[in-house]
């Protein structure tokens, strides 16, 4: 074949510009691009093998290889697929957009599936543009009396071919690196990368730096392979050591038996796994098989809780597997991976179209051939398929936990406490979510007991069209169910023990998404309300006044509210005096349900400046008119150590409601000095 010289068939003179800076966000994806071609290239020859238009021969191993070259600042990607004519690099290379692969797939669309074809797009290989000055092809295709070919471009529009002297079927790409990218032809570089790309693709990949020693390793004989290059044959003698029986004589001893080695040259070792977990069918991966796979891909050595494997082929070839992390540790990240692949071919971590936000807490991996990609295989196209693909995840994770629940409910219950946000994060974003997972949300009490929600809110009370027969008025309202909660075992301690204390009980809700999941509790649910446990004195917990005595009840209240507005310097503070009957409590602090989520509201849309009272009542201070302190100050209004017990009582209270600031702490720990050295005089 004569020189041949053209351009290449694109509509602008800025296409590779484009390539660089606009199809291509991270410029080493170029690795992916190209040894997907060579996938492809592998994946036809082994088609037509299967179809009988071609024989391969016995021997015949399919794999790519990368070789790097520091010294000579190249790359070569090197298959031995079903290379091309002249023609053929003409038609497939010089066309920028006219993929090889669907070429293929319309010749053969009776004989094949597009599940086999990796590349799709035709733009992969230009992204070799991003990091080359000079890109070089040479291949030799499969038919027969094919001549081999040599192609070359420099990265504008221009570009040469003429006969090669490639002798091999395959094809051979070297990527003369430019200034800025000479750390693609460095071995640990390279090896980064194809393990964040490559890591599953179909085909082994080896990975070599070019010109580089041999390197070499003994093997016992018996585990010589025919495909090993035979250095030398090793007899090692065996190995004889003189001891001394019990008698006192002396003995040889073998040690050591003869052994027959090989010296051979190092056997590559693929950097992929070609065959990986989520491809096998479920029932034949065991739990270790799991446990490692999560360790390799996500280097998180603390092993997951359990995991689903997604095994789907119809409506959509679908495969994958989630796994439930630990996540209820303070340092811990809360967001995980999700690593989307297309036919083993890492397209990018955790795309949200495909991957509803909830499951963003998991790790994991899907694979779905199915998935409409753009050009540069990075981001999904907006296609309603994606929308059933998210749904159906949705509903498999429903379908596991839901599962757990009903038919191993001792483990669901140990894993309830870390897996507990993941779930009331998804029934807040997915109206099906929570309808299917409503039944199987559990809430631990004080005594560290499970209960579900049905067993929490009962039934809904039924609807009444009852009217009155005079009136016709309709029936009132039923009361709603109160179901109270705790954010923080330790700080509302003096709470709780008063609830136990009346033999009532309380569910913990001390996670951050647990204020706006029972708002939609709430919603669902309109026989209920959730209350924290300090939002009001209920009338479990006071003794009852006298008829005969309110009046002068009410008066004693009011002196004492005033003793203490006074000594806390606070007019605006609101004080309650109520008999209490547990004797040990002398204050505490409330705050009503709908003040604390309003402030809640408010500090997580960063409206802290504002002031909460505007929105509703701020808390009050409730003291125990029958503890001996509360007394103390009654009868003595003006005395020398009023203020200060009036203060401690303050932030005591305030203790058991919320943590002091900076400079309350300060004041508070200063004074609990103060009164311990009173102590000692």
């Amino acid at each position: 074949m004569s020189v041949k010289k053209g351009s290449l068939s694109i509509s602008s003179e800025n296409i590779f510009p484009i390539i660089k800076k606009w199809v291509y966000s991270d410029h080493d994806i170029f690795f992916r691009e190209l040894i997907s071609n060579g996938c492809d290239a592998i994946t036809k020859i082994r088609k037509l093998d299967m179809m009988g238009e071609y024989s391969l021969a016995a021997d015949y191993k399919p794999e790519i290889h990368v070789l790097v070259n520091p010294e000579e600042k190249t790359l070569k990607f090197i298959d031995n697929g079903i290379g091309m004519t002249a023609d053929e690099v003409e038609e497939y290379i010089t066309q920028i957009a006219f993929s090889g692969a669907t070429q293929f797939l319309e010749k053969y669309k009776d004989k094949t599936t597009e599940d086999d074809m990796i590349g799709h797009f035709g733009l992969g290989f230009y992204s070799a543009f991003m990091v080359a000055d000079e890109v070089h092809i040479d291949t030799l295709s499969y038919k027969e009396g094919a001549e081999p070919v040599h192609w070359v471009s420099e990265g504008g529009t221009d570009y040469e071919m003429q006969t090669g002297n490639k002798e091999e079927i395959g094809t051979e790409i070297t990527l003369f690196l430019n200034e800025d990218s000479l750390a693609f032809a460095n071995e640990y570089r390279a090896r980064e990368v194809l393990e964040k790309y490559c890591s599953f693709m179909p085909v082994e990949i080896y990975l070599a730096k070019e010109n580089a020693e041999k390197e070499y390793e003994t093997i016992d004989e018996k585990d010589l392979r025919d495909t090993d290059v035979v250095v030398e044959h090793i007899h090692e003698d065996a190995k004889m050591e003189e001891r001394e029986k019990d008698n006192g004589e002396k003995e040889m001893v073998e040690i050591s038996p003869a052994q027959d080695k090989v010296k051979i040259e190092k056997r590559p070792v693929p950097i992929n796994d070609i065959h990986p977990l989520w491809a096998k069918h479920p029932n034949e991966c065991k739990k270790e098989d799991y446990i490692e796979f999560y360790r390799k891909v996500f280097l998180d050595y603390k092993e997951p809780l359990f995991w689903i494997h997604l095994n789907m082929d119809y409506p959509f070839n679908l495969k994958g597997i989630l796994y439930f992390p630990k996540i209820n540790t303070e340092y811990d990240s809360i967001e995980g991976t999700i690593k989307l692949y297309n036919n083993q071919v890492f397209i990018a971590d955790n795309i949200k179209e495909i991957i509803p936000e909830y499951l963003m807490l998991l790790k994991g991996v899907i694979d779905c051939p199915d998935l409409p990609l753009n050009v540069s295989r990075s981001a999904l196209q907006n296609d309603g398929f994606v929308n059933k693909v998210a749904e159906y995840i949705s509903k498999k994770v429903a379908d596991k936990l839901t599962g757990m629940c009903n038919t191993d409910l001792e483990n669901y219950e140990k894993y309830w406490d870390d897996i507990s946000p993941f779930v009331k994060f998804g029934c807040l974003k997915d109206q099906k979510f929570c309808d299917k997972m409503m039944d199987s949300i559990l809430f631990k009490n004080l005594d560290h007991k499970y209960l579900t929600m049905k067993e929490l809110i009962g039934e809904a009370p039924e609807e009444t069209e009852e009217k009155n027969e005079d009136t016709k008025e309709e029936a009132k309202e039923p009361e709603k169910k109160t179901i109270y909660y705790v954010t923080d075992e330790q700080q509302q301690s003096q709470y709780i023990n008063m609830f136990k204390s009346q033999g009532l009980d309380a569910v913990i809700l001390s996670h951050n998404i647990d204020s706006p999941f029972i708002t939609q509790l709430e919603q669902r649910n309109q026989h209920i309300h959730f209350q924290r446990i300090d939002a009001e004195v209920t009338d479990q917990f006071k003794e009852e006044v006298q008829e005969d005595e309110k009046e002068a009840f009410e008066k004693r209240s009011g002196e004492i509210a005033e003793i203490v507005k006074k000594a806390l310097a606070n007019d605006k503070l609101n004080v309650k005096i109520e008999k209490l009957k547990d004797e040990n409590v002398a204050s505490m602090m409330v705050l009503s349900e709908e003040s604390r989520r309003m402030q809640e509201m408010m500090k997580m849309y960063g409206m802290t400046g504002m002031d909460p009272s505007m929105f509703g009542t701020d808390t009050t201070l409730v003291l125990n008119a029958n503890h001996p302190l509360v007394q103390y100050i009654e009868n003595h209004k003006d005395g020398e150590n009023t203020t200060i017990i009036c203060q401690q009582l303050y932030d005591l209270a305030m203790l058991s409601n919320k943590p002091l600031n900076p400079e309350e702490m300060t004041a508070f720990i200063k004074r609990s000095n103060d009164i311990m050295m009173m102590l000692t005089k």
